[in-house]
């Protein structure tokens, strides 16, 4: 794939995680897009360090499973 249409499938994906589960979508824009730490982020959403390093490891792999 091409750089535009990797970042294309990316956006698709995104939206599709955060159709799912707004919270984890975002967490994937604050730390991905954002390059916000995990407690920055946690402080962002009002959420613990723990739900932000959890939501992060599931949405990276959901993200994964979708692009592959």
């Amino acid at each position: 794939l091409e750089r535009g249409d990797e970042l294309m499938a990316l956006d698709e994906a995104l939206q599709k995680l955060s159709a799912q589960d707004e919270r984890k979508g975002r967490i994937v824009e604050l730390r991905y897009f954002g390059g916000l730490s995990v407690e920055e982020t946690a402080d962002v959403l009002s959420v613990s360090v723990a739900t932000v390093m959890r939501d992060w490891r599931m949405a990276r792999a959901w993200l994964q499973r979708e692009l592959a």
